[in-house]
């Protein structure tokens, strides 16, 4: 991408968004499951229409899941410290998280399916701040 957006917080989603359509389908499953978060809200954090900042928190997950391209990368991280100025290294204090996959029991039915799903999240990621908090 030659050019990027004015506004600083569009800068850096574009960046992202360059990375993201040039990955396998289904990276934005991935990261949405690697952040805890739904779909949706990886489709505003990397749309580069959307104000929504990226918290730094996610910074280092989202390098690790889309893996950038070094120049990338670094063009990246200079957009988001742009638009962000300092707020990168106190968010990146976090822990790296790894995919896991398990399977699960086919439950007959969506809705139980789903929140079987729900509560296995629910666990990891508590088990998860559990760890962080200690």
């Amino acid at each position: 991408m030659d050019t990027l957006p004015q506004d600083p917080v569009a800068a850096y989603k574009a960046i992202l968004k360059e990375v993201l359509d040039n990955r396998p389908s289904g990276t934005r499953s991935r990261l949405a499951a690697a952040l805890g978060k739904n779909r949706s809200f990886v489709t505003q954090i990397t749309g580069p229409a959307y104000p929504v900042p990226i918290p730094a928190s996610h910074i280092d997950v989202i390098l690790d899941i889309c893996h950038f391209p070094s120049e990338a990368r670094r063009r990246f991280l200079e957009a988001y410290e742009r638009a962000h100025p300092h707020r990168l290294k106190s968010g990146r204090e976090h822990r790296r998280v790894r995919a896991h996959t398990i399977y699960l029991p086919d439950l007959g039915s969506d809705r139980k399916n789903r929140e079987l799903e729900t509560l296995v999240d629910d666990l990891v990621h508590g088990v998860a701040r559990l760890i962080e908090d200690s």
